[in-house]
């Protein structure tokens, strides 16, 4: 049974800096791309970055230029680094792993930016 784990969430001040880790467990096969959606209250879920298996990537307009994403595939690893964190990057974030035959899903980590 696949397992997707995220940690480091939590509280932060704007301005700063969040680690966002997710491992993967169980046997998951042709892997097409992993990467991170949020949801915030009242709104839709929004993918926010993307990387493929061969390390394309994809982000939101809104974290381009302060989040990067990355992965290690052999381990089932995916990262997303957040910088310059605003007000309105508070949300629950959700990893993903899309393989040729499914998506799975994390519970979700908060991210709370606030002073």
């Amino acid at each position: 049974q696949v397992q997707l784990v995220e940690s480091g969430g939590g509280l932060v001040q704007p301005g700063g800096s969040l680690r966002l880790s997710c491992a993967a467990s169980g046997i998951i096969v042709s892997i097409n791309a992993m990467g991170w959606y949020r949801q915030a209250p009242g709104k839709q879920r929004e993918l926010v970055a993307r990387i493929t298996t061969g390390g394309s990537t994809n982000y939101a307009d809104s974290v381009k230029g302060r989040f990067t994403i990355s992965r290690d595939n052999a381990k089932k690893l995916v990262y997303l680094q957040m910088n310059s964190l605003k007000p309105e990057d508070t949300a629950v974030y959700l990893c993903y792993i899309n393989s040729h035959y499914t998506t799975y899903w994390g519970q979700g980590t908060q991210v709370t930016v606030s002073s």
